[in-house]
């Protein structure tokens, strides 16, 4: 899937869209994306500017995102307007090396179990084959109005 499939999936945009492409995509299973981390992101201007570091919450954002990618092609859902997909829970997060300008983040997450609109899933996200970051993630699909 190539940026502008993403784009009409995700609600995000410049700069909290954080999938640049979805590798694999295994059917309501498993979905491998990856964002390229360039030195002009934005937040690398105060995190921090003497060692540039991506943010753990931002990788967390970008799992989700991916997460959300896996949920839409599982139910063969586009979403619209009306569709929200928040976080809802994050369990036994683990940040396990740092991520810097240049890295590629792959982003794989696993779909565990989707009931009601309830998704959850265990993600990670690699530098190199070394884990970034590990956790399961709970995000819910919810209609507004």
């Amino acid at each position: 899937m190539d940026i502008h499939k993403i784009l009409k999936q995700l609600p995000h945009r410049y700069p909290f869209l954080l999938v640049d492409r979805v590798l694999e995509i295994d059917k309501g299973k498993s979905i491998k994306a990856l964002k390229n981390i360039t030195i002009n992101e934005p937040f690398f201007e105060g995190h921090f500017p003497n060692r540039p570091v991506m943010p753990g919450v931002l990788m967390l954002e970008a799992l989700a995102q991916a997460s959300a990618l896996l949920s839409f092609d599982a139910l063969n859902a586009t979403p619209d307007d009306q569709m929200i997909y928040y976080f809802a829970g994050m369990d036994g997060v683990r940040f396990r090396r740092p991520v810097e300008p240049g890295d590629q983040l792959i982003l794989e997450a696993e779909l565990l179990r989707a009931k009601a609109g309830i998704f959850k899933f265990r993600t990670r996200a690699m530098v190199n084959d070394q884990i970034a970051v590990e956790a399961e993630l709970t995000c819910a699909m919810r209609t507004v109005k």
